[in-house]
């Protein structure tokens, strides 16, 4: 081999770790692509419904069945850290693979058939551990639902990667949409059928024309149902979604096991990513107590009928799906975050709206006890919800197309599910730790016993006896909302600044120099073959 042959080859081997910004700025076309975003529209839809969407239905069923408290519901929250922790197994899902089936199949097809026969699991037990009107069985939900969002979570870093590499490469930004439009719609069709469409109440009311006993499904024919489903669109994916061969995708590098755990470090050590870390990691609690799920539990609390509440909040979830196709073309330029900047203020007035709003539907309830809510109001729960939806929707979807303008293609599974490790864990930890709250914050006392505090379960049935019953002096629900709205007032200011410099970085500012042994191994060769020569 020559001299200029063998730096010929060095330069390719060198092209090898670092990525080419040409493209980056190409305007997006999805002429060729539709397919691609059809079938990601498919698989986040199937994960909303398995992740967030049953979860959510399951939280309101206990709390509406009255035999549980909120650290109850604090503890059955935890089913969703499998998000915040899925770093821990995502240099996993990079490193192996059939080579045959190809590398993201290799994981997307056992992982789906999995949640299917969990689906089939927990409908053969529900009746069972999620009774009508007896106390639940919130362990044996827990350990359920915590193997079926880790199997949820695996596929989401499955997903996540498969994108960067399915779509062109203008077309990446796209992904975040997707991703936007498919979970909630998820997570809608989850909680609206398995709280709604097994309702005697919300069937005879509404889908029927005479009452009849029960829903118009069982629950656990929902889940069967969705097993079925599940499972015959994982098979027409297996047999005709071909992937792309992993080896011939840009810039590829073979690492090991224990370099992609590596990578995480190399990642980690970016001054950048760290600073995005801290913000992604705060940036959720100053919206803890406003979140959809306490705020549904809250409303439960006070008296407000869960099927009415749950028609509001379903049918809100359509302004979830739609909002993400309208600001995509606000999302998918150089600067992702100014749009997220733009709307935060807005939301943190609206989490103000809604604390408000709560107030006086306690208010109107001691007022005219549970005789019936007039129209306006379902109304204006309605626009406080959409209003909602909308800001939110607009801060995640520029979020993620940030995450998927700045990750490593090919590396794409471990750093996306890093970024979106630090996006759950401060989503999830801010509500986890809102909704265990409220109850330590809030204080009562007994009428006749001004030393009784009411602290303990003993206390509470000692005033019963005595012929009175606890009143709340202090409702921790209003004094954490105060504490996490100021806390988004202080977070808006920091980061403000800090975010309009890091969105305008290029994409190889984010990459990952890194490079194995094979080809450090094939350079030395080429440098002692240079010396020969």
């Amino acid at each position: 081999m020559t001299v200029p042959q063998v730096e010929d080859e060095q330069e390719h081997l060198s092209a090898l770790t670092v990525v080419d910004d040409s493209n980056s700025a190409d305007v997006p076309n999805l002429k060729g692509d539709w397919h691609n975003i059809f079938i990601l529209l498919v698989l986040y839809t199937m994960q909303g419904i398995a992740g967030f969407g049953f979860y959510k239905g399951v939280m309101i069923l206990m709390q509406t069945n009255k035999h549980i408290t909120y650290k109850v519901q604090a503890l059955f929250s935890i089913v969703t850290w499998p998000y915040n922790l899925k770093m821990i197994w995502a240099p996993l899902v990079d490193a192996f693979c059939v080579q045959k089936m190809g590398r993201r199949k290799s994981w997307l097809i056992p992982i789906q058939y999995l949640i299917g026969g969990c689906f089939i699991y927990i409908g053969n037990n529900i009746n069972e551990w999620l009774p009508e009107t007896e106390k639940p069985d919130v362990l044996k939900l827990f350990y359920a639902f915590l193997f079926l969002q880790i199997l949820v979570a695996t596929q989401d870093i499955v997903v996540d990667s498969w994108a960067l590499t399915m779509l062109k490469k203008n077309n990446v930004v796209y992904a975040s949409t997707c991703n936007a439009v498919g979970a909630p719609l998820g997570i809608m069709m989850g909680s609206f059928f398995l709280v709604l469409f097994t309702s005697e109440n919300f069937c005879n009311t509404y889908l029927r024309f005479a009452p009849v006993t029960g829903g118009i499904v069982t629950k656990e024919y929902l889940f069967y149902c969705l097993a079925v489903l599940l499972t015959l669109i994982t098979t027409l994916i297996l047999i005709f979604k071909k992937e792309k061969e992993y080896r011939s995708e840009d810039n590829y590098i073979k690492l090991n096991v224990i370099q992609n755990y590596l990578l995480i470090w190399d990642i980690l050590k970016k001054p950048s990513f760290r600073v995005l870390m801290l913000a992604l990691l705060t940036e959720e609690i100053g919206f803890a107590t406003t979140v959809p799920n306490l705020l549904i539990l809250k409303l439960i609390e006070t008296g407000m009928p869960k099927d009415n509440i749950m028609v509001i909040s379903s049918s809100t979830y359509i302004v979830n799906i739609i909002t993400p196709i309208i600001i995509s073309k606000y999302t998918s330029g150089p600067k992702p975050m100014s749009l997220f900047l733009k709307v935060t203020p807005f939301r943190l007035i609206v989490n103000i709206m809604f604390v408000i709003f709560l107030y006086h539907t306690t208010k109107f309830l001691a007022t005219y006890g549970n005789t019936g809510f007039p129209i306006y109001y379902y109304a204006v729960l309605a626009l406080i919800f959409i209003i909602n939806n909308v800001l939110g929707m607009t801060m995640k979807v520029s979020k993620f197309s940030l995450f998927n303008r700045i990750s490593d293609p090919r590396f794409g599974g471990t750093y996306m599910a890093l970024l979106c490790t630090f996006y759950y864990l401060g989503t999830f930890s801010s509500t986890s730790l809102a909704i265990s709250m409220i109850d330590i914050l809030t204080f009562k006392e007994c009428p006749l016993n001004y030393n009784n505090n009411c602290s303990t379960s003993n206390q509470n049935n000692t005033c019963k006896t005595n012929g009175s019953s606890c009143v709340v002096t202090v409702n921790g629900y209003y004094v954490e909302s105060a504490l996490c709205i100021l806390f988004g007032i202080g977070w808006y200011y920091i980061f403000r600044g800090i975010l309009k410099k890091l969105q305008v970085k290029s994409p190889s500012h984010w990459m990952v120099n890194v490079k194995n042994n094979k080809m450090k191994k094939n350079k030395t060769a080429e440098h002692t073959m240079v010396e020969n020569s």
